[in-house]
């Protein structure tokens, strides 16, 4: 039955093509306009060969362009980092030649745009260079060791044409051996790669050098690789182990696997980690790893920048693509895409058996303690905080306005625990969270194929919970008090909040209630995947 659905969805989805002009089918299941062109080529080349400067050097082999001024422009931000990063600021020496070499004039109306004047269809040849200074997962770093490349801080796109497919060849210093990206690669050529796409070659970071790949696991027949720089001296068989249970959790959830292959790239230590469609890029330093405590914090850390490739790059709110590369693109629910990942990164190293029902409790405990002491906790609302994070920061503002804002990775998995168990209790524990993501999944990524608004996602939760949620939804957009009792007694615990009389701050403990019913114990130990 369900390869007869199948089946009658891709003839829908061909009469549809067929029906309409001007529109054909792409291998990658999406749909361009005739208007692109097929004659358009965009062959790129980095040089990473000059480990003496902190210096890219990238050339633009251009083609089939149908203007005769063109603008080319670097991003200004990169998906996954919700900041304004202004990548612009670090090219220098730009130039562009006609076929014959012969220079064109190139105009800068603005700080990161570079029109060349053409010609109508000519092949021009641009060079320009890009600095690699800063070891930062949002940033390019090269060193005499190795190089970490992000693609929206480097390639420049035409405008009017990111929906075009894109060539990448990569030259390296001598004695590198080593290429980790999520890119397509040429077959035979481990230095060349290709793009449908510009969303696809800017989600597709390259770490080059001396790597060590660790052991490789599957689950449902899907290789997952663990790529590395430098990681440390660590057991790796049970670092490998940990994490496959880490992804067989986290698949579980969805229910399915929706890449071919997944990689892991570890950039080295540092701090941050940056979602992609089929692989990750982590500042990783495994030398800590004997330590339960930061063994613990680092597979949940990998548990939420793998549970991305589900919540947030395909399961996602519809300002976060297409994506406008000149701009912040500005979302009410960044607290779906990051609070929410955070709560379930809690719950996928429980079921992974990686902490205990004790340790679940207390991150939760941590979450409520941090939204309790934040002072703006009585001036900004979750959806506020997450359309305000481009000039807030990730976490809050801690600049002249701080005490102002709230952090959408403290309260965003608040309200998901609130969610979850309203939703659990509703239902008798034969729904959960997992169910609207499920719901998420297949309506707007693999049916509709767009992302969600806001009044959808809260239609979702209510469809599930088979109840109106209004008051529920009310901790997302205002900053009212939340009655935190009534939604933990539904898998029977209990919140103690204490004022520290040293500092003021609040402490609060969650903890099992001493007779709960078999409709709490049975949410529970649900919740907990046990």
């Amino acid at each position: 039955m369900k390869k007869l659905n199948s089946l009658i969805k891709d003839l829908a989805l061909v009469l549809l093509a067929i029906a309409i002009p001007g529109i054909n089918s792409c291998s990658n299941g999406e749909t361009v306009s005739n208007g692109t062109g097929s004659d358009i080529s965009l062959e790129y080349t980095i040089s990473v060969t000059d480990s003496s400067s902190d210096v890219y050097h990238i050339e633009l082999d251009c083609g089939g362009i149908r203007e005769d001024t063109i603008s080319f422009m670097l991003p200004r931000w990169m998906p996954g980092y919700y900041q304004i990063m202004d990548y612009a600021e670090g090219v220098a020496g730009f130039s562009a030649r006609d076929r014959n070499g012969h220079e064109l004039e190139v105009i800068t109306p603005d700080h990161s745009t570079w029109q060349v004047i053409a010609g109508k269809g000519k092949r021009i040849r641009v060079n320009y260079d890009v600095t690699a200074g800063r070891r930062f997962v949002a940033n390019n770093f090269l060193d005499s060791t190795h190089a970490y490349i992000v693609p929206a801080a480097t390639f420049m796109y035409a405008d009017g044409y990111t929906e075009s497919p894109v060539s990448l060849k990569v030259i390296v210093r001598s004695g590198w051996h080593d290429i980790a990206t999520g890119l397509d690669s040429v077959p035979g050529m481990s230095d060349e790669f290709t793009a449908p796409d510009f969303d696809i070659l800017y989600d597709s970071p390259l770490l080059i050098g001396n790597l060590e790949q660790l052991p490789s696991f599957y689950v449902d027949g899907i290789e997952h690789r663990f790529t590395a720089y430098k990681p440390g001296d660590f057991n790796r068989d049970n670092f490998i182990s940990g994490l496959k249970s880490v992804v067989e959790a986290a698949v579980g959830i969805i229910g399915e696997i929706p890449y071919e292959r997944y990689t892991f790239i570890g950039i080295g230590p540092g701090a941050g980690g940056i979602e992609h469609l089929n692989n990750t890029t982590i500042s990783f330093d495994g030398s800590r790893l004997d330590n339960r405590n930061s063994y613990n914090g680092m597979m949940s850390f990998l548990a939420h920048e793998y549970f991305h490739h589900y919540n947030v790059k395909r399961i996602r709110p519809f300002e976060l693509g297409p994506f406008d590369y000149s701009r912040e693109n500005r979302t009410n629910l960044l607290w779906v895409a990051e609070g929410l990942t955070v709560y379930f990164d809690h719950l996928i190293i429980r079921r992974a058996g990686i902490i205990d029902e004790d340790e679940l409790l207390a991150k939760f405990s941590t979450k409520i303690e941090a939204t309790e002491n934040s002072p703006g906790r009585k001036l900004q609302s979750l959806i506020q905080a997450s359309y305000s994070t481009w000039s807030d920061g990730p976490f809050g503002n801690q600049g002249p306005n701080a005490g102002r804002s709230i952090s959408v990775y403290e309260k965003g998995p608040v309200a998901g625990l609130i969610l979850d168990l309203t939703i659990r209790n509703a239902t008798a524990n034969k729904k959960s969270l997992d169910d609207v993501m499920r719901l998420l999944y297949h309506r707007y990524y693999k049916y509709l194929d767009r992302g969600f608004t806001d009044a959808e996602f809260q239609q979702a939760c209510e469809s599930v919970a088979g109840i109106p949620l209004t008051s529920e939804f009310e901790y997302v957009s205002t900053t009212g008090y939340i009655d935190y009792n009534r939604y933990l007694k539904y898998a029977g615990l209990n919140l103690i909040l204490e004022k520290d009389p040293v500092n003021g701050r609040i402490r609060a403990t969650i903890s099992r209630e001493e007779e709960i019913t078999p409709l709490q114990e049975e949410i529970l130990q649900s919740w907990q995947g046990v």
